[in-house]
């Protein structure tokens, strides 16, 4: 688990001060793909975003993230 610990050391240091911007590539790179596949995998790009938009919120103790505020868990 060492390098598990040691990458997960790693995203909290480079999300610092930067969880909006981010947060905002994470959904620019969600709309560019699903642009590109015609929408075909919306649903599964959508879930994908969330989740790695709430990591950037947990890493960095955002309130007000997870089921209570409607989205859903980090798996």
């Amino acid at each position: 688990m060492g390098l598990l610990d040691d990458l997960k050391g790693k995203a909290q240091q480079a999300i610092g001060g930067n969880h909006e911007a981010i947060k905002n590539g994470i959904e620019k790179a969600g709309d560019f793909v699903d642009s590109k596949t015609g929408g075909k995998y919306a649903g599964k790009i959508d879930s994908v975003t969330r989740g790695a938009s709430g990591f950037v919120d947990k890493q960095h103790g955002t309130p007000g993230t997870g089921p209570a505020s409607g989205q859903p868990p980090v798996a």
